[in-house]
């Protein structure tokens, strides 16, 4: 027999119970002076609904047990521990001879929720392995994200002194070409109109190629930038995905999510009880 998931409804059949008790009681407030074999076994019959209540309140109580804090699993076994020990001293008690089929139903609900509780205790060791890793993966993005750092600062200084020297190299060609023109309009003599035609093709391009490599120079440094951020988004990206994994793994670990197998476990071996329960008073003498 498994047990099924089913809603929280009122314990009818307990309560039946505590009202026959109730009644057992008041009759029992006033006894005949002779003891009657009826007497006696209305007494045995008040004597099991205690017990059968008694066992029925236990697993109640153990059913909606909640456990302090993670790691949830090291509660299991004293949990089911302590309901099998309800149980057993159950299935000891003097005249309750529990059948065959108690046992079954008994053994059926108890290696069901064993199996699901081994479930959840592996699940919390992987989740524990994953967060005793976030440490390691932490360090390893905080070292990203430096390493990125420390290489854009240096990409940029290199930049910033090509620059420099070629704009240094553009202005003296400027100056070059501005004497040149002083040279046309007749300020300076002594050199002829063509070396002064010559020297200015020259300098014309030498500033054109000096341009031309600024410009180069600059698109180099754009793609470098460009190629810096895709390595370090590449690495920086798993890294990221591994705290938010390791955030998940937290929020999970807050939550005892075996609490609603343990409370369909125990309102399951309450039926097992009940159904005993009826048998019993129901077997013909």
């Amino acid at each position: 027999m498994g047990y099924h998931p089913r809603t929280r409804s009122s314990k009818r059949v307990s309560r039946e119970y505590r009202k026959a008790f109730r009644e057992k009681g008041k009759f029992a407030k006033h006894p005949n002076r002779h003891t009657t074999r009826q007497d006696e076994e209305e007494k045995t019959v008040l004597s099991r609904q205690q017990i059968f209540e008694i066992t029925l309140k236990r697993l109640h109580t153990l059913g909606n047990q909640k456990f302090g804090s993670s790691p949830f699993s090291d509660h299991f076994d004293r949990w089911l521990l302590n309901v099998e020990t309800v149980l057993d001293e159950f299935e000891t008690q003097p005249d309750m001879n529990t059948d065959e089929q108690f046992t079954k139903e008994r053994n059926q609900v108890l290696a069901a929720v064993k199996l699901q509780l081994e479930n959840h205790r592996h699940r919390e060791a992987n989740l524990e392995k994953q967060i005793n890793n976030f440490a390691d993966a932490k360090n390893r993005l905080q070292q990203t994200n430096n390493e990125y750092l420390t290489k854009t600062l240096t990409l940029k200084g290199q930049k910033n002194a090509v620059l420099k020297r070629l704009n240094k190299e553009l202005e003296i060609l400027k100056k070059e070409q501005d004497q040149i023109i002083k040279l046309k309009t007749g300020f300076f003599r002594g050199i002829s109109r063509k070396e002064r035609e010559q020297k200015e093709v020259l300098v014309m391009q030498q500033y054109n190629d000096k341009q031309q490599e600024l410009e180069v120079t600059m698109l180099n440094f754009k793609e470098k930038q460009k190629q810096l951020k895709e390595e370090f988004e590449c690495k920086r990206d798993p890294l990221l995905e591994n705290v938010k994994v390791f955030q998940r793994c937290v929020k999970e670990m807050d939550e005892d999510i075996s609490l609603e197998e343990r409370w369909f476990a125990c309102e399951a071996l309450s039926d097992v009880v009940n159904n005993f329960f009826q048998r019993k008073i129901n077997k013909p003498l």
